[in-house]
């Protein structure tokens, strides 16, 4: 159990509101380097998710899940935010921004349900997300492809 698959990936629960709020900027982090393989190291090998009307199993099938969003979610900005947790659980709400191969802009809003296993891995994930298109001027993400910097206002600064 020392190989990537079960390396333990902290904060591991039990949950403080501090480590919550530390998982949930990782996971952003993560997710903004539209890299599908370092994004599945958060998620354990059996990994379950819903996504919109999609429903998951495993690592290998959540890679091929985000190799193909990114591939279609062009410039592709996220932000995440605490919502709630417990000892193994977390609540989280996000908006992200990206434009489609036509180059219409959308802000997709959403909550996600997070359950932890020990090691710190994600192996349950539930998804709502809801689309809405907007101009390019109506953009609000506007940081560098990447990481969103640590000064950048939070989604209640930005009214979302």
């Amino acid at each position: 159990m020392t190989d990537a698959t079960y390396s333990p990936r902290p904060p591991l629960p039990p949950f403080t509101r501090e480590t919550a709020a530390l998982k949930v900027r990782m996971a952003e982090d993560s997710w903004n380097s539209r890299d599908p393989e370092k994004v599945s190291l958060a998620y354990s090998p059996d990994s379950r998710w819903r996504n919109r009307s999609e429903f998951l199993n495993g690592r290998q099938e959540i890679i091929a899940f985000l190799a193909r969003k990114w591939n279609a979610e062009l410039d592709y900005r996220l932000i995440k935010e605490l919502w709630a947790f417990d000892s193994h659980r977390i609540a989280v709400r996000f908006a992200y921004e990206y434009h489609d191969h036509a180059g219409n802009w959308f802000r997709a809003y959403g909550n996600e349900n997070w359950e932890f296993d020990n090691l710190g891995l994600m192996y349950v994930r539930h998804a709502s997300i809801n689309d809405l298109p907007i101009e390019e001027e109506d953009r609000k993400f506007h940081w560098l492809l990447g990481p969103r910097p640590y000064d950048y206002p939070e989604l209640m600064e930005l009214g979302l």
